[in-house]
């Protein structure tokens, strides 16, 4: 996609500075330029208009090895990466644009400045070892399939955010985005850790969502009420939309189409295209949930303890299930089911087509929005417990103490299922025994998102970027 490319190479200019945006209705953004400035005319080298011999090397961004066969193409030439993943050709030493595409990987167009040297390095990136919304799948998963990485870890960077971390950042093609309980919207440097901008939200709004990433743009909800879209390059303002009552619902976008409920019960389906609604519909009851889309059907939950599935392009009703209690969790979709959690002590599935099939019991209030994969999904609750039930029957398979009641989501990467908890740690356990394999110090609420290079683990009000230790290093978990 044009705009993964554009991001790219503006973000990279923008590593140092901070960008900051206002609300378009009600004040217009300041005009500081954060940028650095551009070096004297002088210190450049002449442009050549000779053509000379250039080397473009595409390197994989989140595996950090080179892409063989990738096809480049600039000024009117095409070329194939060999296996080094470098391919040459004649054009003059001057600002290009360079095109990529190469299996596997999203597409990339950039324009590069070949005048300090001849040879460039351009980043492609696998959209399946990206985390561009809450949950990681439009499915609300919380179970990225193709991420590999496995504890035991050690830290590469840490950066504090100032205020507390409820919801995780989402990643795509290099950096992270996240936003605190202020509603200050950060843009992080994967590889460095460095901020590439920040986004102060106007009116000292709260913030009890993740942003998701949509094409060249961030899509963010406050408890104000108000959608936010932000340039993802330069984090400035572009457009905002009111929705007058309290927003809690992380955005998925599909098709251009922001889905959400407010605390008002009114379920929303906005065209981040057109900025106007494609539909809304009137559910009842307080929504905090979360949508997730599966199966042809938009699934949500509410207040009155109702379980919703309706038509994603309509808004219409396909069927109502009922648990015993409110659901404040997000659904999530895996194998025909959905699973959602009920705050009266109890997590239930249904089929897509709306049929109960099980429920669990806890004892306590789960809060907890499920992860699955590989027939296993994994919830916890307020009683301190993490659980593992078969997704076919609801049986346990196993369950842990974490020490302190569990509020926010599990998540599964790698055949590990992630859980933090009010002990102010995360656990992380083998997803088919509960067996321990990592205890970090730090953790609160939705314990990990990342991608294909680091997974970020979420403190309090700090976050940790990690990465599997190397196997001649001593192996042992924080």
């Amino acid at each position: 996609m044009i705009a993964r490319v554009l991001v790219l190479a503006a973000l990279a200019a923008l590593l140092a500075g901070c960008g900051s945006g206002q609300q378009r209705h009600a004040m217009t953004p300041p005009t500081n330029d954060p940028r650095p400035k551009p070096k004297p005319a002088h210190a450049q080298p002449p442009v050549s208009a000779r053509p000379a011999k250039l080397v473009v090397t595409i390197l994989d961004g989140d595996r950090r090895v080179r892409v063989p066969g990738a096809r480049v193409r600039l000024w009117g030439e095409t070329g194939r990466t060999n296996r080094h993943g470098a391919t040459q050709m004649k054009a003059p030493r001057r600002r290009l644009e360079v095109s990529v595409s190469a299996r596997g990987y999203a597409p990339v167009r950039v324009r590069v400045d070949f005048r300090p040297t001849r040879r460039r390095t351009i980043r492609v990136y696998r959209p399946d070892l990206q985390w561009p919304l809450y949950g990681a799948t439009a499915a609300r998963t919380e179970a990225p399939e193709r991420i590999r990485l496995r504890p035991p870890f050690h830290v590469v960077w840490s950066r504090g955010l100032d205020r507390l971390i409820e919801f995780p950042a989402v990643v795509e093609d290099g950096f992270a985005y996240i936003g605190n309980a202020g509603a200050t919207i950060h843009a992080i440097s994967m590889r460095s850790g460095r901020f590439a901008w920040v986004h102060h939200t106007p009116g000292a709004p709260r913030m009890a969502s993740s942003p998701a990433v949509y094409g060249d743009e961030i899509v963010y909800h406050t408890m104000s009420g108000w959608v936010y879209v932000l340039d993802r390059s330069s984090g400035r303002l572009e457009w905002s939309w009111d929705a007058g009552s309290a927003i809690e619902s992380s955005p998925i976008v599909v098709n251009g189409i922001d889905y959400f409920g407010d605390a008002a019960g009114e379920m929303y389906a906005l065209d981040l295209r057109t900025h106007r609604l494609r539909w809304r519909h009137y559910l009842g009851a307080k929504i905090t949930s979360s949508a997730a889309i599966a199966d042809g059907r938009l699934f949500i939950g509410d207040y009155d303890g109702r379980l919703w599935a309706l038509s994603p392009s309509s808004g219409a009703t396909r069927w109502v299930g009922r648990v015993n209690g409110k659901i404040y969790g997000t659904p999530a979709v895996a194998g025909g089911r959905v699973f959602v959690p009920s705050v009266a002590y109890s997590l239930w599935a249904f089929s897509t087509s709306g049929r109960p099939l099980w429920h669990v019991t806890t004892g306590a209030y789960v809060y907890s929005s499920p992860a699955v994969a590989n027939g296993v999904v994994c919830f916890g609750s307020y009683n301190g417990w993490f659980y593992g039930v078969s997704a076919a029957s609801g049986g346990i398979r196993w369950r842990i103490p974490t020490g302190g009641a569990i509020s926010g989501a599990a998540v599964i990467v790698d055949g590990v299922a992630y859980v933090g908890s009010f002990s102010h740690r995360i656990i992380g356990v083998n997803l088919r025994t509960g067996r321990r394999l990592m205890t970090f110090p730090h953790g609160q609420y939705v314990p990990v998102s990342g991608n294909g290079m680091r997974l970020l683990l979420n403190g309090f009000s700090r976050i940790y970027a990690v990465e599997p230790r190397r196997p001649h290093r001593h192996r042992h978990s924080h």
